[in-house]
């Protein structure tokens, strides 16, 4: 799945690099899930409930022609109720609120139902600077 920055990021990023304000790198990078995805500015509707909470991928594969990816598999905890159906993910710098990063649309939407696991194979988030 095919992710990009998102408006706020590229923003940051070019501040940094054009030396207006220094971008600091997150702590932390969560993977969330989306029932309506959101748009380079933000938005959609992220899942909640049935014991759904973003997860924590602070490992990635070193940048390659404009791209990377996450080199092990992301796996959510199971959910104790059904989830809606997850048809984006979005990468944020908090578990909850934060600063939204970058975002894709799932190639395949997923429904999690109660005991089920959501997870990204490795290599399956690609993110990309366009």
């Amino acid at each position: 799945m095919a992710g990009t920055l998102s408006t706020a990021l590229n923003n940051k990023l070019l501040d940094h690099i054009l030396k207006t304000t220094p971008y600091t790198v997150p702590t932390n990078i969560y993977i969330a899930l989306y029932s309506v995805a959101p748009t380079a500015a933000g938005g959609g509707t992220e899942l909640t409930g049935g014991g759904y909470a973003r997860i924590v991928s602070d490992t990635w594969s070193a940048s390659a022609a404009g791209a990377t990816s996450n080199p092990g598999a992301i796996t959510f905890a199971a959910a104790t109720g059904d989830w809606s159906a997850a048809v984006a993910f979005g990468i944020f710098d908090a578990i909850t609120a934060g600063n939204f990063l970058a975002w894709g649309d799932l190639t395949v939407s997923k429904t999690v139902l109660n005991g089920d696991t959501a997870e990204f194979a490795i290599g399956e988030l690609d993110i990309s600077i366009t």
